[in-house]
């Protein structure tokens, strides 16, 4: 613990940046008598580095590009591979473990090693690796990289310790899985196939045991040979040649027979008795023409051939096999046949596998399948095969995150206890019916609450306009509510309106949202610069939605000019910051319209969140709205703030009226700190296709690009020019814009005053015209990857970091091939911006030439609007894309009848501070270190039954300053965070009491003050991957660990910080990853995450009967050690596999599930299993005694009758 006295009396920060002087810049001025100086600041710092720790806690979702499945049918959990690499093992709700080969290489086969607590995958890269799942983090235990063949298909029999593989080149090697090395037992194509046959016969695509007989192994070839290998006498016992390719085989029960599917839709039966020629061909979707020839059908890529006990009719269940007539128009299939009746399952998306679940382990036992487990390339879905219509089982997992492609994100930790329970309740109304009424079939591991149990709550907003609350508590998640915002909206016609101009699809797509979860008022703010407020209701309501337009633009060319600011000083006219009809000259026909139609009728809103206001803003000369770059809204001001590349709206949303709409030039008043020059009005507006982005090729001066995107929201990259259709909307480093409001309830909007010369010198900034519709498809953050090799180089290249921020906050931009033809020299530009100096200010040493000064940061608060004052008022904090930190009073009426009647007064009152690079986060601290929360309104259900003896009354609840620690006074300290530094300032002094330049070579994406071990710290994650916090506040750096590299936007767009030492960020397109940064959360993780092994009893084999097992009716088994081992076999030719150990040994594969509990528990089970054993033991002594007494007896008794008879009468 470090206590900080006397800041201005010579401590120094341990920031590069030291301790800023009361006297220079923005901290000049002298405190009010009640005002409390620097000196009075005694902050008790309790964070320490020992407090932080980086470690991945659970990931959420789909699995991204699946490629294969297993299920172990006795722990009953289940098991997916992904092309990346990823394996997610799933079991009971709760139960859910993510786990990353280091290699990446695709995971082509799964195999358990069932009720062992192993798994065993086979990767693209031609490496085996055995997983131990007997810890609740599963670790490689064993690898066997192949050299010089590869790995096409494995298989494993039940309770067996050797692997078959087969390969590429048709051999099929045996694995021992104890110590992970081959045999020398192989079994070469060559021999398998006939020596006359010339053609080899290609991959091994199946391998599979007889049931009748272990020492019989069944292979596949691609070609269509099938051939079954006798493992003792090391020879064939038959071969079946057919003449299309094979996909699949599946053997009966009985191990007689077996059926394979083929490319050309067919599904054949062989017999064992004969396999010159199958004894059944069918083509399920195939029909015989006209002409007598078969219709052509897609292949059937599996079959299973399950039999069950309470049907003499087997199930044949298969995916594809359709017509290419029938198929054209069709989604995938699942089809299923029993007996006569044949249903096919539509699927939304291509089938990558599916599984049929049975009870028994046993492959020669009846199998009795109860469901299919389908995995698609983007859901997963259970089918119900008890009930005769097939339903499909309720997922418990959130695999529905990528429904609609994920926008953005938001994370709230320690909400108010009871907004899950009412969300859940109203959420549950909007479930879908029809499933299952069974238990999920994938129900192995065990799962309990853990330590933490403090409410959290993700938000997802998402492209096709909707919104969903989920449950995230004690990590896990689970769905609460989804809010359509689409509703609001009338839908457009097919060439009507302005939106079919500016976006084609999704234009309800979320950009940003803001929640209050204490009053549970939620706003949207959506890709076509709209913003919807939202309150919550236990009941349904009949209202009309109110709709306000704004007119944010601004006309004149605004030029910071160092060469001109000296000699020639002009004023800025206010002519051209005057408010512009809208029927004025200039304006299109269509000019002042929004991007959508609000309904403008009475909308029946069920319980929920329901819509009471729109703000939208307007077209203005032909030119659309930029998009939403800031948002913040305030229940207990009932205010509504939200800024673009234009300027600033503030709306009054209990009044419905528009208090200001400003250009963020008007926000500096008289206290502009820039030179800005004013040019003659536009003769030829120019298309942003000029300034077209250029992606990230100046990021790091070595990286290399590729964006791929199945959203088509980017297009390629390349090292000179890039060109994207993408989001409509500004950075936080656009250029300065003025703005007017065009709403009937408006108030007259200010003007900005002249501004005056004489500041600092500075580079020339020139001011762009507004975009050209610049959106195509809503930018989805689930839709863009980016290989981006990281390097920390100085000067990393300032336009790059504009342009991937104007991705990041949804700019937009067209390609200039579109709207218009302009030519523009690329290699010119980037010369002159690169000898372009930066040499003016620290506060825009991040920026470029042609830039807009955006508002990038709002917050609402109780503080000191100017030096002078002396009690806090009602503010709103608002940062610039040029690092300027501007404050603006607001007057409140304190009547709850003034509040609604009288108006609200606000306006700016100066610059406080300037930052380097846009500014990205506010918050407020009492002089004690503890963070000061907004103010806000409690809430009261505005549908609910009136008591006319109570009229209802607003609630507000305010976390003043001056309230927050007694001993102080009055005053507070205000945390700013920009991309490139932090500061903290005394309140109302505006001293600047610590600075930290956090990064030179890189910038921030996001900037969070959260409270981490009952006190508060600043987060940070930077664009090199780095993942940093910095104590408050003396912005003491605490941890700095180079987390990931940025490989995509998806993680910039989606990162966010939470309290409690939490986070998340969009890992994949359906996935989204949590993580902790607290090492008291990491310690306890372990006790959090889900247990996937259990101890259970493998059943034992059904007793087939004593004459059943008499005629050779029971499988054969043999000891696979005699043939298979070092001692027969003899050892494979080492540079055929390497052995690679993995960091736990064999010996602790099943000790590592550790614990006393786990010991003693397996102790008791296994305690249990014996004395159960015993007793049937001795029952079946017993009856095996009654049974020879009584065959003793009647054998007698026929003896005694046969005795004497003669032979004669025999």
């Amino acid at each position: 613990m470090k206590k900080f006295r006397k800041v201005l009396d010579g401590l120094s920060s341990s920031s590069p940046g030291g301790v800023a002087s009361p006297s220079c810049g923005s901290a000049a001025g002298t405190p009010t008598a009640h005002a409390p100086t620097p000196q009075d600041i005694h902050v008790q710092e309790t964070l320490v580095s020992e407090n932080f720790q980086i470690c991945k806690t659970v990931r959420h979702g789909f699995p991204y590009q699946p490629t294969c499945l297993a299920f172990d049918p006795v722990q009953k959990i289940l098991a997916i591979g992904s092309r990346t690499g990823g394996i997610r093992i799933l079991g009971r709700p709760g139960v859910d473990c993510y786990s990353q080969h280091e290699s990446g290489a695709a995971v082509l086969q799964l195999q358990f090693l069932i009720n062992e607590g192993a798994l065993v995958t086979a990767c693209a890269d031609d490496t085996l690796h055995l997983w131990n799942l007997r810890q609740r983090r599963p670790a490689i235990l064993h690898s066997l990289k192949f050299n010089r063949e590869r790995i096409t298909f494995c298989h494993l029999p039940f309770q067996s310790k050797w692997l078959y593989v087969g390969t590429e080149r048709g051999n099929t090697h045996i694995v021992n899985i104890e110590s992970f090395v081959l045999s020398g037992y192989v079994i070469m194509w060559n021999k398998a196939i006939e020596l006359a046959t010339k053609a080899h016969p290609g991959p091994v695509v199946h391998l599979s045991d007889s049931p009748k007989d272990e020492g019989k192994l069944l292979i596949g070839f691609e070609s269509g040979t099938v051939v079954q290998w006798d493992l003792r006498a090391k020879k064939v016992d038959f071969r079946i040649y057919y003449d299309e390719a094979i996909h699949s085989v599946s053997w009966h029960h009985e191990g007689k027979q077996f059926m394979c599917s083929h490319s050309d839709g067919s599904l054949t039966m062989w017999n064992l008795r004969n396999t010159a020629r199958p004894i059944q061909i069918t083509y399920p979707h195939g029909k015989i023409l006209k002409d007598g020839r078969k219709e052509s059908c897609k292949p059937i890529l599996k079959v299973e051939y399950k039999t069950s006990r309470n049907s003499s009719e087997p199930y044949v269940i298969f995916s594809g096999g359709l017509s290419y007539d029938k198929s054209g128009g069709r989604r995938p299939t699942l089809t299923i046949m029993h007996g006569k009746a044949i249903t096919v399952l539509e699927m939304d998306h291509p089938i990558v596998e599916f599984l049929v679940l049975c009870d028994t382990p046993y492959s020669n036992e009846v199998q009795d399948p109860y469901a299919v487990v389908v995995l698609l390339e983007k859901d997963f879905i259970v089918v119900d095969l008890t009930q005769s219509n097939f339903p499909i089982f309720e997922n418990p997992y959130p695999m529905d995150i990528h429904e609609s492609p994920v926008t953005c994100t938001a994370y709230f930790a320690e909400c108010p206890p009871d907004i899950i329970p009412i969300l859940y309740s109203i959420g549950a109304k909007q479930k879908k019916t029809g499933y299952s009424h069974k238990e999920w079939p994938v129900s192995g591991g065990t799962w309990t609450l853990g330590s933490q149990t403090y409410p959290e709550i993700i938000v997802t907003g998402h492209a096709d306009g909707t919104v969903k609350f989920w449950d995230a508590s004690a990590i896990t998640l689970q769905m609460l509510y989804k809010l359509k915002t689409s509703k609001v909206f009338e839908k457009p016609k097919v060439g009507e309106g302005r939106a079919g101009e500016l976006v084609e699809e999704d234009p309800y797509a979320v950009q940003m949202v803001s929640w209050c979860p204490h009053s549970r008022l939620f706003c949207v703010v959506g890709i076509s610069a709209h913003v919807i407020l939202y309150r919550f209701s236990k009941h349904d309501a009949n209202t009309q939605i109110v709709s306000l337009e704004v007119r944010l633009q601004f006309d004149s060319e605004d030029v910071i000019s160092p060469s001109e600011a000296e000699n020639n000083p002009c004023f800025s006219d206010p002519s051209s910051h005057s408010p512009q009809p809208p029927g004025s000259p200039g304006s299109g026909t269509q000019d002042s319209l929004p991007c959508l139609k609000v309904k403008n009728r009475p909308v029946r809103m069920p319980p929920g969140y329901q819509a009471e206001l729109v703000v939208q803003l307007q077209w203005v000369d032909g030119e659309p709205p930029q998009q939403i770059t800031s948002l913040d809204i305030n229940s207990a001001y009932g205010l509504l703030a939200f800024g673009n590349c234009n300027g600033l709206t503030v709306v009054d949303f209990l009044q419905k009226t528009i208090l200001m709409c400003m250009g963020t030039l008007d926000l500096y008043g008289a206290a502009d700190p820039y030179q800005r020059l004013t040019r003659s009005p536009r003769k030829n507006r120019q298309s942003t296709s000029d300034f077209c982005m250029r992606g990230l090729s100046h990021f790091y001066s070595d990286s290399k690009k590729r964006i791929r995107t199945s959203y088509q929201s980017l297009t390629e990259l390349s090292d000179n020019q890039v060109s994207m259709d993408m989001e409509r909307s500004k950075s936080p480093t656009s250029d300065h814009v003025n703005g007017h409001c065009t709403s009937p309830t408006s108030q007259p909007c200010s003007v900005g005053k002249p501004r005056i010369t004489g500041v600092p010198e500075g580079p020339r900034l020139t001011r762009r015209g507004p975009g050209r519709p610049p959106f195509r498809k809503a930018q989805s953050a689930a839709c863009m990857e980016i290989s981006l090799p990281v390097s920390s180089h100085t000067e990393g290249g300032y336009a790059s970091r504009r342009a991937m921020l104007q991705q990041l906050h949804g700019v937009s931009m067209y390609s200039h091939d579109e709207h218009h033809t302009t030519s523009y020299n690329w290699s010119e530009r980037e010369s002159r911006e690169n000898s372009f100096s930066r040499s003016r200010s620290s506060s825009v040493s991040s920026i470029d030439r042609d830039t807009k000064e955006s508002v990038t940061t709002l917050q609402f608060g109780e503080s000191y609007g100017r030096k002078g004052d002396a009690l806090p008022t009602a503010c709103l904090w608002v940062g610039t894309s040029l690092g300027v930190v501007l404050l603006l009073p607001i007057s409140i009426p304190t009547e709850e009848e003034e509040r609604m009647e009288e108006p609200i007064t606000m306006g700016p009152s100066g610059t406080v501070l300037m930052l380097k690079g846009s500014v990205l986060r506010f918050a407020f601290l009492d002089c004690g270190g503890a963070l000061i929360q907004s103010p806000y309104e409690v809430w009261r259900d505005p549908n609910g039954p009136e008591d006319p003896d109570r009229p209802r009354r607003r609630k507000l609840v305010n976390f003043s300053p001056s309230s927050s620690q007694e001993a102080c006074s009055d005053g507070h300290l205000a945390v700013v965070c920009s991309e490139k530094q932090a500061k903290v300032i005394l309140m109302p002094t505006q001293a600047v009491l610590f600075t930290h330049n956090i990064t030179e070579s890189s910038f921030l994406l996001r900037a969070d003050v959260v409270s981490v071990c009952n006190s508060v710290c600043l987060a940070c994650f930077c664009a090199n991957g780095h993942i940093m916090t910095l104590s408050l506040p003396s912005l003491r750096p605490l941890m700095d660990i180079n987390y990931l590299p940025l490989t995509d936007l998806r993680i910039a767009r989606t990162f966010v910080f939470t309290n409690g030492g939490q986070a998340l960020y969009l890992s994949s397109p359906t996935e989204i990853q949590r993580l902790t940064y607290s090492q008291e959360m990491t310690d306890n993780l372990q006790d959090m995450l889900g247990e996937l092994f259990t101890p259970i009893e493998t059943p034992e084999a059904q007793n087939k009967g004593f004459l059943k097992g008499f005629f050779g009716g029971n499988a054969q088994t043999f000891d696979r050690e005699e043939l298979f081992g070092e001692a027969a076999a003899g050892k494979a030719s080492r540079s055929l596999a390497q052995h690679i150990p993995g960091p736990m040994g064999l010996e602790n594969m099943k000790t590592a599930a550790g614990g006393v509990v786990g010991d003693l528990a397996r102790a008791r089970i296994a305690l249990d299993q014996r004395g159960e054993r015993l007793g049937e033991l001795e029952e079946r002594t017993a009856l095996m005694m009654n049974s020879a007494e009584t065959f003793s007896t009647h054998a007698h008794q026929v003896m005694l009758k046969q005795k004497d008879k003669k032979w004669y009468q025999l």
